[in-house]
This record gives C-alpha cells, structure tokens and sequence, in this order.
C-alpha cells in the first residue's frame, strides 16, 4: 500500500499524555472536515504535494531517527487506505503509535486489533462549524492510553465540552483535554471555567510548539 505523506520530520509532542516528549510526525493528505480554525488546511486537498511512500519505507525512515514515539496526523489519517497495515509494522517495530483523528471516522476495526495504536481523538466543538460530523459511538473503544481532546474558542464551546465530557463519563474512560484555539481565548478564562464546572480529571493544554516556535511553522 501507498501512503500520501506531505510533511515527515522529528520534534516533541506539543500536546497530550506524552507532551514535551521527542515524536515522530506522519502527516498525511486530504481530510473530509474543513473546521474553521483549522492550521493545516495545506495539507487537506488531494491535490496537496505528497510523498508516495509504502509501508516498509515509511517504517524504514521512522527506524533511522532512532525515535520511538510515532504520530500519525494530517490532514486526516483514518481516510488512508489500510493504515492498520502501517501500524502493525510500527508497532511490530517497537514503537509507540498515535494516531490524531478528527472524531468523524469509526475507529473500531483499529481498536480491536492485537497491534492496537493508541487515539486522540477531536471533538469538535460549535465554533468549528464541523460538530454535526462527530461520531460518538467511537467512545465505545476507548481505553485509557487514549485521549479525548477538546479544542475551545469560546465560552460556548467550553459549555458544550462540559456537557459531551459529563453525558459520554469521559474522565473514566480516557485522558480528556481542554485547548484554546490559538489567539481566540485566554487560557486563564478557561482555568476559571474549569474552577467554577468542577471539572475534574480534565487537563488544560496548551500546544507547546505554538510557544516554542512561530504558530504557523511547519515541520516542528
């Protein structure tokens, strides 16, 4: 199988459970939401310039960094076609793997393979005009290595998370995050939220390599 990869390089999770630590990224092309504050819109056509690269050198190249956490992002990574035959040979490999998922996709064929990677997934919230798109029936697969991540750019948004995380027992299920939309809330007006919605067990994140580097740079 080929894979459309528009962007593969080496740097820290800028967000998450392993946040801080080194990762690969896989980002491959085209996606089937458009949200509106989306930062890699570049990457989401068909037509967006890409690698063809199989399975076996995509493993190959991902060995050489010497790195053992892997990200596959996009784009959206769960329009590939046989993805899981790419995360077995990572796994195979002795790597970590994530896969950064939009919440629109099922993800129950990957969830209940022996090889399993773990999720985060997005909820997308009112402000990103893609909320309809969201299939909740995905919470059934979710274990504890997974994440539920809740990017917010607005105090109804941080309503309707309050609401999703409470209606699907999310903190039992998996780590939960809270993020801003970068530039659109103070994170100090969504620690307050969390105070006055007891939100506990929810994590407030903010993207590391958006403070580390200039928002809008590629390949960190």
């Amino acid at each position: 199988m080929i894979y459309p990869v528009v962007e593969k390089f080496v740097s820290i999770n800028g967000e998450g459970p392993r946040a801080g630590e080194l990762a690969v990224f896989i980002r491959f092309r085209r996606c089937n939401l458009n949200c509106s504050y989306c930062d890699t819109r570049w990457a989401n056509t068909e037509s967006a310039p890409a690698e063809m690269l199989t399975a076996a050198k995509l493993t190959e190249w991902i060995n050489s960094t010497g790195v053992t956490n892997v990200t596959l992002t996009g784009g959206e990574p769960l329009l590939q076609e046989n993805i899981c035959g790419l995360t077995d040979m990572l796994i195979n490999s002795g790597h970590f793997v994530e896969i950064e998922t939009n919440g629109s996709i099922s993800i129950a064929e990957l969830a209940k393979r022996e090889l399993r990677p773990a999720f985060t997934l997005d909820y997308k919230l009112p402000d990103s005009g893609m909320e309809a798109h969201m299939l909740t029936e995905n919470y059934t697969y979710l274990s504890k290595c997974d994440t539920v991540k809740f990017v917010s750019g607005s105090i109804i948004d941080l309503e309707r998370a309050a609401s999703v995380i409470s209606e699907y027992s999310l903190t039992e299920k998996c780590n939960v995050y809270l993020s801003p939309v970068f530039g659109k809330i103070p994170p100090a007006e969504m620690v307050e939220f969390m105070k006055s919605h007891n939100l506990n067990g929810v994590r407030l994140q903010l993207q590391l390599h958006k403070f580390i580097w200039s928002p809008d740079k590629r390949g960190v």
